[in-house]
């Protein structure tokens, strides 16, 4: 899995498409998706479009929590599946921790055995979500999509996951864009002639932590693939991670028992 995507959330349907090739054609090769996003069909158009190798994709989409369960998880992903205009997924999510996920996650791993599905994961699930599930689990989630930035670190989950050798995968890497005027995000950011935005994206890579940003601009598309010339110090790395509020700007999993 790459460990940096493109995501297409509150994306417009008349948007995604155009979206979807800049990035594909900015060279991102994971795509980031869910059928709560109603976008399927315009992400899978524009796979098919921009005229490179499914085989080089990664491709993510989630079943939501009104189709959990385990027959209605199957039908969820095979509605999905038609919508995108694939023959299989690199990877299927559990949206949120919605009871009854252990149900949703034995559908999955049918789906895994029968080869529809590549690797499955979990999205926004705590530590305790991923103790329950591991009760009754025979295959454990390689992916947990969280809302993970500086200002969001969840060390319990992060170092949970990293002992579990589970993938932490941030959603809203860049805060919606509401931390970007940070001062102090901003002086680093002057300090290495980076936008904010890649500084956030580089501090994730640094962490271990893979991103799918989402923007419909072409240039910040592009702008937030180009991360990889440079490297940011481990002190400033500490830095970055110390600037943690357990501050949320999407929905708290906290409500899921």
């Amino acid at each position: 899995m790459p460990c940096l995507g493109f995501g297409v959330y509150k994306v417009e349907q008349e948007e995604t498409a155009p979206a979807v090739r800049t990035a594909i054609e900015a060279g991102y090769r994971l795509i980031d998706t869910a059928s709560y996003y109603d976008n399927e069909a315009e992400t899978g158009q524009a796979i098919r479009d921009v005229g490179v190798s499914r085989e080089t994709l990664f491709l993510t989409t989630k079943v939501w929590n009104t189709e959990q369960g385990y027959e209605e998880t199957l039908q969820a992903f095979e509605n999905s599946r038609k919508k995108l205009g694939v023959d299989y997924v690199d990877m299927y999510l559990i949206h949120w921790p919605d009871i009854p996920y252990p149900e949703t996650w034995r559908a999955m791993e049918k789906l895994y055995r029968e080869g529809w599905i590549r690797a499955a994961g979990v999205s926004n699930f705590l530590v305790r979500h991923l103790e329950r599930l591991k009760e009754t689990a025979e295959i454990q989630p390689l992916v947990n999509q969280v809302e993970y930035h500086p200002w969001l670190t969840q060390p319990e989950l992060y170092n949970y996951c990293q002992k579990e050798n589970i993938q932490l995968q941030a959603w809203s890497p860049l805060t919606r864009g509401r931390k970007l005027d940070d001062p102090a995000l901003v002086r680093m950011s002057e300090t290495y002639g980076k936008t904010p935005a890649q500084i956030i994206l580089r501090w994730n890579m640094q962490r271990h932590v893979a991103a799918v940003p989402k923007s419909v601009t072409p240039e910040r598309i592009r702008e937030n693939a180009a991360i990889t010339d440079f490297e940011l110090k481990q002190e400033d790395v500490d830095l970055i991670t110390s600037w943690n509020e357990d501050m949320r700007f999407g929905s708290s999993p906290e409500k899921f028992a």
